[in-house]
């Protein structure tokens, strides 16, 4: 499956359900957040950033048609759409940052997200990197989110660490990008993908559960129970 078609409701990447996505060769997104011990990012700042930089990557021309990474995208694409965050800090961000793939900074983050790799098949210097350790505090209460722009909804009744969080906003943000059409991907793209990532309110998440709008069930492979939903994504031209 390409990056330019919408994703089957009965065959989703991010649904607990066995499928015929299961017997494909597993591939994974690996994204790595630079969590340096002396300033650490925010935590609404680096969902907000990994978002971004899975939109990014699915954006870019080398992951389209005959581009170098186009063919880990359909790989990646056409099993289980999963995503890992890891974590990196001085000599580790800078061996990160040699591997191909793009950093994208946010306010306080840096997320560097790279083409897809079988899900053994690591590069050594991303492999040795830490998953735990992403805990992330706001220092400050976010502002309400733009209701102009996109917002991805958190599920308000998940505790996810930020790793986990970081991911799953990833995958609201890629599904909302399938379900565009070819002008309005532009133009999100074009304006530099702004997006909010924000816990819903209870009355609201029950809403926006049944609104149609994009919605990741999660796997459970970690973290949280198989088949939870953890995020919509509510683009403008999606409502």
């Amino acid at each position: 499956m390409s990056n330019d078609q919408t994703t089957p409701a009965a065959d989703g990447p991010f649904r607990s359900e066995p499928s015929a996505r299961d017997a494909a060769p597993q591939f994974v997104l690996p994204l790595v957040a630079r969590i340096e011990r002396s300033a650490p990012p925010a935590r609404t700042d680096a969902l907000e950033t990994a978002a971004r930089a899975v939109l990014t990557m699915l954006a870019d021309e080398r992951s389209a048609g005959e581009g170098e990474w186009a063919q880990a995208v359909r790989d990646w694409q056409d099993a289980r759409i999963r995503k890992v965050v890891r974590r990196a800090r001085g000599a580790e961000w800078r061996r990160a940052e040699a591997l191909p793939g793009i950093t994208v900074t946010g306010t306080s983050a840096e997320v560097r997200v790279f083409p897809p790799v079988p899900l053994d098949g690591w590069p050594k210097d991303l492999a040795r990197l830490q998953v735990s350790g992403t805990d992330l505090d706001d220092p400050e209460p976010p502002p309400p989110a733009d209701p102009t722009a996109p917002v991805l909804w958190l599920n308000p009744d998940l505790g996810m660490s930020a790793g986990k969080a970081m991911a799953q906003a990833g995958h609201a943000a890629q599904l909302a990008w399938w379900e565009l059409t070819d002008k309005d991907r532009s133009a999100w793209r074009d304006a530099g993908f702004p997006l909010s990532v924000r816990p819903a309110a209870p009355s609201h998440w029950t809403a926006l559960v049944t609104s149609g709008l994009p919605l990741v069930r999660d796997a459970g492979f970690t973290e949280i129970a198989p088949g939870s939903s953890t995020v919509v994504a509510d683009h403008p031209s999606l409502r």
